[in-house]
């Protein structure tokens, strides 16, 4: 078994032959070093899968940083950035980037994930440390063993079986780092993996001690969750073991709250379920995805039940925007993807009324406008929303919805429109009114931005001037009065 095993590793080594050729290098600068080097958890495991590798992890019996150093100076890479207190360093090697980390065991106070104490170990000592079995093998890189397969935790059998099990008590490897219970979630949606009952148990008992780990950790997580191919796998684990209450109460607080029968799922958080997964059929963006994931991010906050409608969430859209603020500021979200969020949030309603109603040419120009550079994206989240299962009602609603697409692709209007701003510039308009720079110039260019999208005047120079001579008096007054 064990030689078919390594005959596998070997086969799929020769289909990739960047990797084989870096490993192979660095086998043979560990023996010239005299130094013990083995391949280890992911890169392993993807061999087997047959998944592209994206980083080779390295681990070496001794100093890490060290021999990341003598790795560098070897293939010529200037640049090594080490992590001292792990005895770990990356090197930014391409097309595939370098992790070298010395076999080590760590220590932890009860709430904290800084470790109290980090010592060098064995191979043994470093594998059995690790999260899953699956990532608990390693392949030897010298080379007269190159490619001998270490798998004390019978991680071929696991993966075999598609499971994630712990290589010790998991309650002792979630508590070490309570973070590997999101990595299950993460490894359960991207392989297609289930978690062993002993370790889901495990999960939902120490679900609270994901508080302990830092917010750039959890994020980080959070949306490597999102970028798998079904990320609603790991979104329910999350939910279903306790883990969302913590990670993202906004989203566990859905659970359980009905919504009207004109989607297919009742339950708003199986309805957002569908739509992250319906977007991450049409999109590999996260940011997209995760756009899904917040869209209806305020229903359960404006949730209110009519004699006649049944529930309404009136305002959830504009709601939900605003919630975005507080949720980026948590989860240590960029700004980039703070305003994209909040935009899609506020606009996804938006085509949706289009396609339900008499489509007029100035209502779609101002969802263009409102979008911009993110309409394809907009689009795209309005299709994933889409979750009712009756065909009858998709038909109806598919085909005025293509229509509103249809007059949107328009090329030349939309390229126009991207970005769209008044003829008439700022200077002009403080030069014609005699005014300086302030908020009666954002007032004037508006109302100029206002007439050409409800097609009062036609968008050019010389229709916006004329307007804007016709105008500024009775604004200027009305800012004088207020």
């Amino acid at each position: 078994m064990l030689i078919s095993r390594m005959a596998n590793i070997q086969h799929l080594l020769d289909t990739q032959p960047e990797p084989r050729y870096t490993l192979k290098k660095i086998g043979e600068i560990a023996e010239a070093n005299k130094k013990e080097a083995y391949v280890v958890g992911g890169v392993v495991r993807d061999l087997f899968l047959d998944r592209k590798l994206n980083e080779i992890d390295i681990m070496v019996i001794g100093d890490g940083i060290e021999f990341a150093k003598l790795l560098a100076k070897e293939m010529g890479v200037k640049k090594v950035i080490p992590f001292p207190k792990f005895s770990t360093a990356h090197i930014p090697t391409q097309p595939i980037p370098i992790e070298v980390a010395a076999a080590r065991e760590e220590t932890y106070e009860a709430n904290s994930r800084k470790p109290n104490k980090v010592v060098y170990t064995d191979l043994t000592g470093d594998l059995v440390r690790r999260d899953f079995t699956v990532n608990a093998m390693a392949m030897s890189l010298i080379p007269k063993e190159f490619g001998e397969l270490h798998d004390p935790h019978n991680g071929v059998r696991d993966l075999m079986a598609k499971q994630l099990v712990t290589p010790l008590n998991p309650d002792e490897t979630f508590s070490e780092d309570p973070l590997r219970m999101m990595r299950a979630a993460h490894f359960a949606a991207s392989l297609d993996f289930h978690i062993e009952e002993k370790c889901y148990e495990s999960m939902q008992r120490q679900a609270e001690r994901i508080q302990i780990v830092s917010q750039e950790r959890i994020t980080s997580e959070f949306t490597k969750i999102l970028s798998a191919s079904k990320p609603s796998v790991g979104l329910i684990i999350l939910q279903k073991v306790g883990l969302m209450k913590h990670i993202f109460p906004e989203i566990h607080t859905m659970y359980g709250i009905d919504q009207t029968g004109e989607w297919h799922h009742k339950d708003i958080f199986y309805h957002t379920m569908q739509v992250v997964d319906n977007a991450a059929n049409l999109s590999n963006k996260m940011k997209l995805r995760f756009a899904a994931l917040v869209h209806d991010i305020a229903k359960p906050k404006t949730r209110q039940i009519d004699s006649q409608k049944g529930y309404t969430f009136h305002g959830h859209d504009a709601v939900g925007e605003k919630m975005l603020n507080q949720v980026a500021k948590r989860m240590k979200l960029s700004n980039d993807l703070r305003d994209y969020l909040k935009k899609l949030t506020l606009l996804h309603l938006r085509p949706i009324a289009l396609a339900k109603n008499e489509i007029t040419d100035s209502a779609i120009r101002r969802v263009m406008v409102a979008a911009g550079d993110d309409l394809d994206d907009l689009l795209t989240l309005c299709r994933a929303d889409i979750t009712t299962k009756n065909p009858q009602r998709i038909k109806k609603y598919m085909g005025n919805f293509e229509r509103v697409e249809a007059k949107m692709q328009d090329v030349t209007e939309r390229d126009s429109l991207k970005a769209f701003q008044s003829p008439v510039r700022g200077d002009e308009i403080m030069r014609t009114c005699g005014i300086s720079e302030g908020r009666v110039v954002g007032q004037i260019k508006n109302v100029i931005e206002e007439a050409i999208l409800d097609e009062k005047i036609d968008n050019n120079y010389e229709a916006a001037l004329s307007y804007l001579m016709e105008i500024k008096d009775t604004i200027m007054a009305e800012s004088k009065r207020g």
